[in-house]
């Protein structure tokens, strides 16, 4: 039984019309500086800027949601976004650059295009035990020809799929791109869309698809109703797994945070970071690449007795109003510029909806019935128990899948 499932999909509608920003770096950089630059890949360049728009992303939507559990895939979101500056033009080019934290002057479109191909050819290799599908598809107005060159880019770089579309009718296209997109996500995602525009003419959707079982996973036995402190009052009842042996955990003394690593077959990571009574803000808002990129060096294999809740988080997101405020606001108005799709300036973007959900829980029974037995050291295990908010952050090749805040495990929205 798969332990963790998790997806996310980034619709976008484009209509006809008759910040977390990190200002570009100043200055001369060294010989050294260049060098390291020229000696990354691509896609590593690429991941680099997943982790910084993830960061900010965050911090945007945590300040929103008011303390509630949060979810997303930055990479679902960035990789959708990064497909429009294909067709996008003048300011409306740079915003969407920057916000996703890309500097011109240090990568050019054409690599960053290339470090997205690169990293889907990653993320939808396949791995024993885990599943982890991304795709990208455009549905297009039948009477509408989407410029060629675009069309090619979107499949050489994205492998973006176009299909004609009858969006007049819109309810008959509403249930065919639902169908579509049930069909890609196992049946996970249903009624994606709602409420249709007919004078929709472009629907750009990012889907990605995760599946994957712990390599270290917990007896359901030991699972039992236990405290969860929401606020640090008020208290709800959950089922809390049990494990105990070696896992991988340290302490950030830096974020006042205590560390889990958690690896799934087939390459992928889940880290759980725990932070001290009071420490949650300190955390939010200390969070950062370079910190995430620390982690997996902070901790080290060690007895531990470990308590991690079971909890089934959806998150759903207006992404308009967020990444408007985070500075790409010409693509929503009439100043939108994506001639580059259309042959034509006279389109933008009027909705943006990113939908995600993530599973976590025990193995189930018939990965539960292989046991195993582990060497464990004579010392006095260290028991971490995830009783209170935490952090989420699901990663593969050192990139930032998916990202979440769990407040409340019974809550699913």
């Amino acid at each position: 039984m798969k332990m963790l499932l998790s997806l996310c999909l980034l619709l976008v509608g484009i209509h006809s019309n008759s910040y977390c920003y990190e200002p570009y770096q100043q200055g001369v950089r060294n010989q050294n500086q260049r060098a390291q630059e020229n000696q990354i890949m691509p896609w590593q360049g690429v991941s680099n800027s997943v982790c910084r728009f993830a960061c900010c992303f965050y911090k945007d939507i945590s300040s929103r949601e008011n303390n509630g559990n949060v979810f997303f895939s930055p990479l679902s979101i960035s990789t959708a976004f990064a497909m429009l500056t294909l067709g996008a033009r003048s300011d409306t080019l740079t915003q969407i650059l920057r916000v996703l934290c890309f500097n011109p002057r240090q990568i050019s479109e054409n690599d960053i295009h290339e470090g997205y191909r690169q990293l889907m050819q990653i993320v939808n290799r396949r791995n024993g035990g885990l599943q982890l599908n991304m795709g990208n598809v455009l549905f297009v107005l039948d009477r509408l020809k989407p410029q060629e060159r675009f069309l090619n880019d979107l499949r050489n770089f994205y492998e973006g799929e176009a299909y004609p579309m009858n969006f007049k009718r819109a309810d008959q296209a509403q249930l065919k791109i639902n169908e579509y997109v049930a069909r890609r996500t196992n049946g996970k995602i249903k009624d994606l869309v709602n409420n249709l525009d007919p004078l929709t003419e472009i629907l750009l959707i990012s889907y990605i698809y995760f599946n994957a079982e712990w390599e270290k996973p917990f007896d359901p036995k030991y699972t039992k109703m236990s405290k969860f402190f929401v606020d640090g009052i008020k208290a709800v009842e959950v089922p809390m797994m049990f494990g105990i042996g070696l896992f991988k955990h340290g302490y950030d003394q830096q974020l006042s945070s205590t560390v889990v690593q958690m690896d799934y077959k087939g390459g992928a990571s889940a880290f759980f970071i725990l932070p001290d009574g009071g420490r949650m803000r300190k955390l939010e808002k200390r969070l950062s690449c370079e910190h995430l990129s620390r982690w997996s060096t902070l901790v080290t294999k060690r007895s531990v007795n470990l308590y991690l809740p079971k909890f089934t988080l959806y998150g759903t997101y207006n992404l308009k109003d967020i990444l408007y405020k985070m500075g790409i606001m010409d693509l929503f108005t009439d100043k939108a510029d994506l001639s580059g799709i259309t042959g034509q300036p006279q389109h933008r973007i009027s909705q943006a909806i990113h939908k995600a959900v993530v599973k976590v829980d025990e193995t189930g029974t018939e990965a539960a019935a292989a046991t195993s037995m582990e060497i464990v050291p004579m010392s006095v295990p260290v028991t971490v128990r995830f009783d209170r908010p935490f952090l989420m952050v699901i990663t593969m090749e050192n990139t930032i899948l998916f990202m979440g805040k769990i407040v409340n495990p019974l809550k699913k929205n």
